[in-house]
Order: C-alpha cells, then sequence, then structure tokens
C-alpha cells in the first residue's frame, strides 16, 4: 500500500488492513499491515515495523487532505513563530558556504533585522516577551505558565497599560501573574532575583494588571509552599507531610489570614522536624523561605497555640 493512500485514509492504530506486498518470507503466509507493523497471519512474524511516520499532522482547512507545516504558533514571540532564521556559516546540509554566500547571508540577515519590527510597539512587545521567556527560564517554570505570561503581556500592552511603566517591570509582572492564577507558590522576590529590576515597580506593575485586566489570581496559601521548602531544606516524606497537614489544619481555622505564606509555611517544617527529632535550625528554615528569623519563631509560637 503506497504511502500516499494510507494518508489520504482515515484509519485507526489497531486496525489492520491486507498488504499488497509479497507473501511471507517465511510460511508464505498471509501478510497483514497497520499502522505499527507488517506480520504474518500465520506463522507471527514481524516483517516490518514502524513503516508510517507518527509526527504530527495537520488538516488543511479549505482541501480534505492532510499537509506538513513548519511549528505551531506559539504566543511567546512577538510574530507567533512565523519569521525565518537565517543562519550562519554553513547550509542546510552542514558544508561549509563560500566567501560570496557568507557575504550575501549577512546582507539578507541585515535586512531581515531592519525589517522584522514594524513599529515601535511591536520592537517593545518581542522585548518584553524575551524578558518574559528569561525569567520563566530561571525560575524553571512550565510552558503552559510561560505562554500563559507572554499573553498577559500582550494583553497589558493592547489595553495600554505599558505607557509610563517599565517593559522589564510588567514582564516580570507578568510571570508573577501567571503563577497567581495557576497557584505555584511564587513570591514576588523570586520574581525580583531573576528580574532586572527592583521590587517595587515589580509590585505597582502587578497592582496595574490585578486591577485593569482583573486577573483571576488565587489566594497563595502555606501548604502550597511546604513541597519546595521541603526539597530545598532535604527532609524526610515524614517531616514533609506533617509539615503540610500543620499548615492545613491552621488554614482552616483561619489562622493563616494576612500573614506570609512562606514564613508559615517554615514554621510548620521547623515544628514537624522537632516532633520528629529532626533539629531544624530557625535559621536554615527562614533562608530558604526568604524570611526573618523572628517571623518563623512568632508563626511557630501561634502553632504551639492551636495545638494542631
Amino acid at each position: 500500500m503506497a504511502i500516499r493512500d494510507i494518508y489520504e485514509t482515515d484509519f485507526d492504530e489497531d486496525v489492520q488492513t491486507e498488504s499488497s506486498a509479497n507473501q511471507c518470507p517465511e510460511c508464505d503466509g498471509r501478510v497483514t499491515t497497520s499502522t505499527v507493523e507488517t506480520v504474518c497471519e500465520d506463522c507471527g512474524l514481524v516483517i516490518d515495523e514502524q513503516r508510517i511516520d507518527h509526527g504530527p499532522e495537520w488538516r488543511s482547512c479549505d482541501e480534505d487532505e492532510r499537509e506538513r507545516t513548519g511549528a505551531p504558533l506559539t504566543a511567546a514571540r512577538h510574530d507567533r513563530g512565523l519569521s525565518t532564521e537565517i543562519g550562519r556559516g554553513t547550509d542546510a546540509n552542514g558544508n561549509e558556504l563560500s566567501g560570496q554566500k557568507r557575504r550575501r547571508l549577512a546582507r539578507m540577515r541585515r535586512e531581515q533585522t531592519r525589517g522584522r519590527f514594524q513599529s515601535k510597539a511591536e520592537r517593545n512587545l518581542a522585548h518584553g516577551l524575551s524578558e518574559v521567556r528569561r525569567i520563566s527560564s530561571a525560575l524553571e517554570l512550565s510552558e503552559t505558565i510561560r505562554d500563559q505570561a507572554c499573553q498577559l503581556f500582550r494583553s497589558a500592552q493592547n489595553e495600554d497599560l505599558l505607557q509610563g511603566r517599565s517593559i522589564e517591570a510588567m514582564a516580570a509582572a507578568s510571570v508573577y501573574g501567571a503563577c497567581r492564577c495557576n497557584g505555584r507558590p511564587r513570591t514576588l522576590d523570586d520574581i525580583t532575583e531573576s528580574a532586572r529590576v527592583e521590587q517595587s515597580r515589580v509590585t505597582n506593575a502587578y497592582t496595574t494588571l490585578n486591577t485593569e485586566l482583573g486577573l483571576p489570581a488565587q489566594p497563595v496559601t502555606p501548604s502550597a509552599f511546604v513541597p519546595r521548602l521541603a526539597s530545598e531544606l532535604d527532609v524526610s516524606d515524614q517531616i514533609r507531610q506533617r509539615a503540610r497537614q500543620l499548615a492545613e489544619a491552621s488554614e482552616s481555622t483561619g489562622a493563616t489570614t494576612g500573614v506570609r505564606p512562606s514564613g508559615f509555611a517554615a514554621a510548620c517544617l521547623y515544628k514537624a522536624g522537632r516532633e520528629d527529632g529532626r533539629w531544624l535550625t530557625q535559621s536554615d528554615v527562614a533562608d530558604v523561605a526568604n524570611v526573618s528569623v523572628v517571623t518563623v519563631r512568632t508563626h511557630r509560637d501561634a502553632l504551639d497555640e492551636l495545638a494542631v
């Protein structure tokens, strides 16, 4: 069966069809072909495997046929990833280019750079999205959160929220907003460490985003910070589970209202470590939570009063 005929036919991977190839080379039995392998029905001999490329296929909108395309569209780039990149030094086969061709490519690359941005707004968008990608990479965030942060930055530019504000601050605020909307335990201190701007500007930019765009930001709870802090402190699963129980019990009583979630989570880990015989120091848990020792001590006293 020709590859073109297979592409033009809707099929299921588990459905086998009779092959037009020769008979089985071992027993001359009947040979059937599926999308995974070609096998003899009589003796079970696997003649061929993975004959079809299982890569992504997209169907054309106006024609009932499948077409191979490039990379999918992405919100992480100002042009949705549709621009062309001109290489340097070698061709598609890895062969060295002559001096004349290298000079020609240099001229083409220069003209492409000049015509890449159609306006100042598009240039600002490209700069902002590159900052979002850099911060997301430094924080090891998923591609989903990165794309949401990029889309949030686009929305901020469309609503003219960048005027009078730093592009870097708005990019950092977009990353923080995407983390808040997905319930990821990231603090402003974490975002500011990776950003190239002061925390006060990031706070102002996030307040603007939250007010003007109405972000569905979820409240950050101490229990969400426990796994991350426990991993950095390298404690046992028993201590981590006990600290999470302390945090959830405190949340149910309303004792965590108005407190810094990371600081309260650090206090829960400190108390759980003492109960398990692991003598974590207050300075260690305060350092990983980026809070003061006094904060840890205050929240520990609150946990002792709750007797959870």
